[in-house]
């Protein structure tokens, strides 16, 4: 059990249920931490991936993160295309990068065939170096921050690839309710972070450099725990010269078994 301490994640609290959940069963305080926004592209997006979908014939759909699916379909709901976008997605061997994205493209009725057991870019090169792909074709629609990392992975398998970009991503500007973290972490009661995405912890750092100059900010993280959620995550996080764990399974509750054993043991 977690009696007493404080975690807080990089995600707002809407995306945050499971992390609060466990929190809570474990006896921790949860402070949800909105660290980006998503600035949507415009409508365009769905018509984007359906003309993709009709010039390129991909064998493969990728997606990524819940948000993008969310993004992508409610778009073509508001525009009066979402059978299109349905059929044309399920007329694709669908891949979704974990259990989260995958029950969200469930609820759009959309049939996930394949779920890599690693839940992350890597494992979907893993789950596509498995099933024999060479020579096919896969779209992505996904964040114009990525990085080409996927992109150059299955290239290198052999699959062509092209991506979709649904939205950028910015640190969060309403930060009113970053105070009950500024207020604890100036007190050094929190006791750790789990960061959950690259842009997440870019996010993160652009917001406490307002408030702390970078020495400041680093003496006082030194003294958390902090987890990184996966590979690329740890990445941005070596950018900023702080101490970290990662995890070894790259989702929500293998980040938080992580965040407990390094604060009970």
């Amino acid at each position: 059990m977690l009696d007493g301490k404080t975690i807080a994640i990089t995600r707002s609290k809407d995306d945050a249920s499971e992390f609060i959940t466990l929190s809570e069963q474990n006896k921790a305080t949860p402070i949800t931490l909105p660290t980006i926004e998503l600035v949507s592209k415009g409508e365009k997006i769905v018509d984007e991936f359906l003309n993709s979908v009709e010039q390129y014939n991909p064998d493969y759909s990728i997606f990524l993160s819940s948000k993008a699916v969310k993004l992508l379909f409610d778009t073509a709901k508001n525009i009066g295309k979402f059978e299109k976008l349905q059929l044309s997605v399920a007329n694709t061997i669908v891949m979704s990068v974990g259990p989260k994205t995958t029950a969200t493209l469930e609820t759009y009725g959309i049939k996930v065939n394949h779920e890599p057991e690693n839940h992350s870019s890597i494992g979907v090169g893993e789950k596509f170096s498995q099933i024999n792909a060479v020579g096919k074709k896969v779209i992505i629609p996904r964040s114009g921050a990525s990085n080409s990392f996927l992109k150059d992975l299955l290239n290198k398998i052999g699959i062509d690839v092209v991506e979709i970009y649904l939205y950028d991503v910015c640190a969060f500007r309403d930060t009113t309710q970053w105070n009950g973290f500024r207020e604890l972490f100036s007190q050094n009661k929190i006791d750790g972070v789990i960061f959950t995405s690259a842009s997440s912890v870019r996010g993160f750092f652009e917001i406490m450099h307002k408030d702390y100059e970078q020495p400041i900010l680093l003496e006082n993280l030194s003294k958390l725990s902090l987890v990184s959620i996966g590979p690329f995550t740890s990445e941005e996080l070596k950018k900023f010269d702080v101490s970290y764990t990662v995890s070894e399974i790259h989702t929500v509750a293998g980040a938080f078994d992580t965040m407990k054993n390094k604060l009970t043991f």
